[in-house]
C-alpha cells in the first residue's frame, strides 16, 4: 500500500514547516509515501521551505497553482498522486508520530473508504473560559466542531464519515474519484460566494455508497488554534462560512430536482438557523449569537449574491469540480 500525503498551503510557511517536520518522524517507512505540497499561490518563501525537505523526505512534490480555492490544491494533489490512499491534512497540523502507521493499518479492509482520527487542540495561547465551554461531550466522545479538534478516545471504532474533518481525511483514491471530487472550500475573502460545502459532500458520498469509515487512535494530529480564531470576530466570521456553505447545498439539493423556484423556496426560518447554530457552537448565549449573526449573513450574502450574477449558479451546479 502506498500513501500520497496531500497538503495544500498558501502563505503560511512556518506552520507548513511545523507539519512537515512532524511527516519526517513517521514510524511508517519512507519508501511506502509520498509528500505533495501544493502552493496556492504563496507570496511568501513556501516554495523554499518545500525546497529544504524535499532533500530529507524520500518523495516529495511542490506543485505551485494560483487558482483560488482549497478544491483546486486538493485536486491538483489527486491528479499528481501515486498512491491508493489519500492523506489530506491542513498546512497547520503536527501528525501523531504513529499517523500514517495507523492510517494504512485501517485501509488493509477494502471496505473502508474514509480514515480520521484525533484532532487535538494546539492552542497558541491559553483559551479563554468561554472556548473551553464549547467543548461537546457524549459517551466519550468530545469535540469542538468550529475548531475542527475531536478525540473519540483511544479505542478503533467505525464512526459516521460527518466527522472525518479536512484537516485529517484520508480517503481510498478510487472512492474520490467515484463521487466526483471535493466541492468548492476555503476561498479567499473576495471570493467567498464561490464557497461550497467542501469535503461535506465527500462524506455524504461515502456513506449513501455504504462504504466504512473507521476512527483510529494511532492516525491522530494537533490542530493548530491561533489566538485570531479565539475571538468573537472569528466566531461570526465561521459562522458566515457556514452559511454560505448551507446556501449553497440547499441551492443544488433544490435544483437537482425540475427547476423549481428555488428562490422562493430556499427561504429558512429563524428556528431552522438556530438550530444548526447551536449543533455547531457550544457555549455562553453572546458565543451563541455571534455565530448565529454570522451564519445569518452568510446565507443571505450567498442568496443575493446568485440573484444578481446568473454565472454563480452555473457555479454551484457543477456536475463537478475536477477541472
Amino acid at each position: 500500500m502506498f500513501l500520497s500525503v496531500v497538503i495544500p498551503t498558501r502563505d503560511r510557511a512556518a506552520l507548513l514547516s511545523k507539519a512537515l517536520v512532524s511527516v519526517l518522524l513517521q514510524t511508517f517507512p519512507q519508501e511506502k509515501f509520498e509528500v505533495i505540497v501544493v502552493d496556492n499561490g504563496s507570496s511568501d518563501n513556501t516554495k523554499d521551505i518545500c525546497e529544504k525537505f524535499a532533500q530529507n523526505i524520500q518523495y516529495f512534490q511542490y506543485v505551485y497553482d494560483e487558482r483560488p480555492g482549497l478544491h483546486v490544491g486538493r485536486h491538483v494533489g489527486l491528479k499528481v498522486s501515486k498512491g491508493d490512499i489519500l492523506v489530506y491534512a491542513d498546512d497547520d497540523i503536527r501528525a501523531f508520530p504513529t499517523w500514517l502507521e495507523g492510517i494504512a493499518e485501517m485501509f488493509v479492509d477494502t471496505k473502508v473508504a474514509l480514515v480520521g482520527g484525533k484532532n487535538l487542540p494546539d492552542f497558541e495561547v491559553d483559551p479563554p473560559e468561554w472556548v473551553m465551554q464549547m467543548w461537546e461531550s457524549h459517551n466519550g466522545r468530545r469535540m469542538i466542531p468550529i475548531y475542527s479538534v475531536l478525540d473519540f478516545g483511544d479505542e478503533i471504532q467505525e464512526i459516521s464519515p460527518k466527522y472525518i474533518w479536512g484537516c485529517n481525511f484520508s480517503i481510498r483514491k478510487s472512492v474520490l474519484l467515484k463521487v466526483g471530487g471535493f466541492h468548492p472550500d476555503g476561498m479567499p475573502k473576495d471570493k467567498l460566494e464561490y464557497r461550497g460545502d467542501g469535503e461535506t459532500f465527500v462524506s455524504e458520498s461515502v456513506e449513501e455508497l455504504g462504504y466504512k469509515t473507521v476512527y483510529c487512535p494511532k492516525a491522530s494530529v494537533f490542530h493548530w488554534v491561533s489566538a485570531e480564531r479565539m475571538t468573537l470576530s472569528y466566531v461570526r466570521n465561521r459562522g458566515f462560512a457556514q452559511g454560505v456553505s448551507y446556501s449553497y447545498s440547499k441551492i443544488r439539493k433544490l435544483c437537482r430536482v425540475p427547476i423549481i423556484d428555488w428562490q422562493h423556496n430556499i427561504k429558512m426560518s429563524l428556528k431552522t438557523i438556530r438550530r444548526l447554530t447551536v449543533n455547531k457552537v457550544m457555549g455562553n448565549d453572546t458565543v451563541v449569537k455571534a455565530y448565529e449573526d454570522g451564519y445569518k449573513a452568510g446565507y443571505n450574502f450567498h442568496r443575493v449574491s446568485i440573484k444578481k450574477d446568473p454565472r454563480l449558479l452555473k457555479w454551484v451546479l457543477k456536475e463537478s469540480y475536477l477541472d
